[in-house]
């Protein structure tokens, strides 16, 4: 078996969905946050942490551990099950996202989201994903050809080449139990015209992907990435070919318009199969959690919930906020007091600011613990308003307050 999916319930007037992923390594129940360990870790937090604060299944990503420590050795330690003690689900990304990161968008402070100057996104592809530089004349170390894609190491500038052929190979030797095909993540700011020629590109290698899964018999399942941008008819094309190809479940990846995301995802989820789970890459913000799983979507990753905890930012059902503000000097109270993370139950917004101050460590594991059992949790319980009928007033009843 490479995996189950049944549909639990669905909710009336919405493509929202409650399921169950069973996978190799056990099950997941959707909707699902999926916690990003893009090294084969969740930075400054152990497995063991992970899963008591309601973490389910962890992404990897192949382009990093692919550099360090090599997708050879992780075979050699008996995959990334066994190599990062973990027991539950994994999964790994294609590496495609890195062709945007590195590419397009490095030195750019450019994301996968278009978005109006007020907000703020991360990017999502992994938490030692290089960070902007603010520069806008870095080099791209990211080459796209029609075989696949030329890397420079950000590591120590090696030159590396990634095929499908090469993607899947790497995965399966990593050995997570859902992986996906190799795609181009493009850049939002992109033009129709080299959309769709990305497009057609990502069609050629998500059937050299296929190819090549089929070869082996690894027991993992394979899902295919839909791409087009921000333009629908591109998005149309690419579901309606990916829905017809034999994939256990499918990723919606790509470039979007903030404010649009909903609508697109919308568009994409009414193509696919129904009885195969969706993953929504590189997304995580609430509104957008509630967004996505009201248009159909199974789980998602970002590296959101932890970077941005490292920059001292914390989630809170008031908002999110800034530690480091003075405001936060001498408040004895918890980060959220609704909370039921191990950091709210015993430690204090002051207590917070002064590690962080300080520049300790513990500040950053504190604030990891809490920001991810924030949005771990949020989801289950968007989980558990699906299944009890109340999603609408859930969701009207946290973004009310969150937005405020």
């Amino acid at each position: 078996m490479s995996l189950e999916f049944n549909i639990e319930k669905k909710l009336e007037g919405t493509r929202a969905r409650a399921g169950v992923i069973k996978t190799r390594n056990g099950e997941i129940k959707t909707p699902s946050f999926v916690v990003v360990g893009t090294k084969a870790t969740v930075k400054a937090l152990s497995p063991e942490e992970v899963k008591e604060l309601g973490g389910q299944v962890v992404l990897a990503n192949t382009y990093h551990l692919y550099l360090e420590p090599g997708h050879e050795l992780v075979k050699k330690a008996g995959g990334l099950h066994k190599f990062m003690k973990w027991d539950g689900p994994t999964m790994t990304d294609s590496g495609g996202f890195q062709a945007f990161s590195l590419g397009a968008a490095y030195g750019k402070g450019i994301s996968k989201l278009l978005k109006k100057p007020a907000r703020t996104t991360v990017q999502s592809g992994g938490d030692d994903q290089p960070e902007d530089t603010g520069k806008q004349d870095s080099p791209a170390l990211a080459k796209i050809t029609e075989d696949g894609v030329s890397f420079k190491s950000h590591l120590d500038g090696s030159e590396h080449f990634f095929t499908p052929e090469k993607s899947i190979q790497i995965q399966q030797a990593i050995g997570a139990d859902i992986i996906f095909s190799f795609d181009e993540c493009t850049s939002p700011l992109a033009s129709h015209e080299y959309q769709k020629e990305a497009l057609e590109r990502t069609h050629r290698w998500t059937k050299r992907s296929l190819e090549e899964h089929q070869k082996g018999n690894t027991g993992q399942a394979l899902f295919g990435i839909v791409q087009g941008g921000r333009f629908d008819d591109l998005r149309t094309q690419s579901a309606e070919f990916m829905a017809k190809l034999p994939f256990d479940g499918f990723g919606i990846g790509g470039s979007f318009e903030k404010e649009d995301i909903d609508k697109a995802v919308g568009l994409v989820n009414d193509i696919l199969p129904e009885d195969k789970p969706r993953h929504l890459l590189g997304i995580g913000e609430p509104e957008d959690l509630f967004n996505g799983i009201e248009q159909g979507i199974d789980t998602f990753d970002c590296v959101a919930p932890t970077r941005v905890a490292r920059n001292g930012q914390l989630y809170s059902r008031d908002g999110k906020f800034n530690i480091l503000n003075a405001k936060y000097k001498d408040d004895f109270s918890p980060i959220d007091s609704e909370c039921g993370c191990f950091t709210c139950k015993n430690y204090t917004r002051a207590y917070l600011a002064h590690l962080f101050r300080a520049k300790e460590l513990y500040g950053l594991r504190l604030a990891s613990i809490h920001n991810l059992y924030f949005i771990v949790n949020l989801v289950h319980s968007i989980r558990d308003s699906i299944l009890d009928g109340t999603f609408k007033e859930y969701k009207k009843e946290f973004l009310t307050r969150y937005d405020k």
